[in-house]
């Protein structure tokens, strides 16, 4: 899947994220690009799912 995530400005931010989504599936596969908010997410886990735990943890993306 593929997000956008707006208020992800910087290299804590990206760890943050990935650290929120493997929490989810640690076998995810995570490529955030900071420079353009861009995150691609691998994983077996739903869409709304990350989405919800990335929103709880300040991080509301929208799809790409």
């Amino acid at each position: 899947m593929k997000l956008r995530i707006d208020n992800m400005t910087c290299g804590g931010c990206a760890r943050s994220v990935t650290a929120t989504i493997k929490e989810l599936d640690q076998n995810a596969v995570v490529t955030i690009d900071v420079a353009t908010k861009l995150v691609d997410v691998e994983t077996q886990i739903s869409q709304d799912d990350v989405i919800a735990a990335l929103t709880e943890d300040g991080f509301p993306p929208v799809t790409a």
